[in-house]
């Protein structure tokens, strides 16, 4: 999954980052509102994690913006602004979420999940296959009766297939899902994660699609 940070401060933004990073996220990071949107026109992303405080153009300029543009994707307001009409106003500006600062990284993980599973129309947070089943919550897949431990790449190649099962991801789609800016990635990187992923699932549980990429069976 790849998520933008809209955060102005170094000390949170960079915790923040390294944070989802460790979660097996794809980061990408500014500090203004008007970077942000110009962000958002030029790459895809699954989720917005959005400070109000911002230089520039304030977050909920940034988010009004946004949902006037016909922008659909999640976004999770982060914010030092506590009041009860601070939450309302950022809420009916198009907000799915609002977490007041300081806040528990753990609880802001738990409220990602949470968000992408209703901006996807489910309730259940275990993602499944014809063949598999991926608990975000704990980054192991199961197959039948066995159940395998991921490293956070593969894990987060494995998310981005299985949350659209049936889809055919190409090898930039997956690229984009994995690796926030700056980022280097090596030619093969996809492949070899496919390799190690199919090492443990089998090679039907994702099937290599001859010229266009891969999926997981529906």
């Amino acid at each position: 999954m790849r998520i933008l940070l809209v955060e102005d401060d170094d000390l949170i933004g960079s915790a923040v980052k390294q944070a989802l990073k460790d979660d097996s996220q794809a980061v990408d990071w500014v500090r203004d509102g008007v970077t942000a949107l110009s962000s958002i026109e030029l790459e895809s992303y699954d989720l917005v994690l959005l400070d109000l405080g911002l230089p520039h153009k304030d977050g909920l300029e940034v988010l009004q913006t946004l949902r006037q543009g016909k922008k659909t994707m999640p976004v999770i307001i982060i914010t030092a602004r506590d009041t009860i009409d601070d939450r309302i106003k950022g809420l009916d500006t198009g907000a799915d979420d609002y977490l007041v600062k300081p806040f528990s990284i753990d609880e802001l993980h738990a409220r990602i999940r949470a968000v992408v599973r209703r901006n996807q129309g489910s309730a259940d947070p275990i993602l499944t296959s014809a063949l598999l089943k991926l608990d975000p919550s704990t980054k192991r897949v199961e197959r039948d009766d066995d159940s395998y431990e991921l490293s956070s790449k593969e894990y987060a190649l494995l998310q981005a297939l299985m949350v659209r099962p049936g889809a055919i991801f190409s090898r930039g789609q997956l690229e984009e899902s994995l690796y926030g800016w700056n980022e280097e990635v090596a030619s093969n990187a996809i492949e070899f994660l496919i390799h190690a992923l199919r090492k443990k699932v089998g090679k039907d549980g994702i099937k290599n699609v001859r010229g266009m990429g891969w999926m997981v069976v529906k």
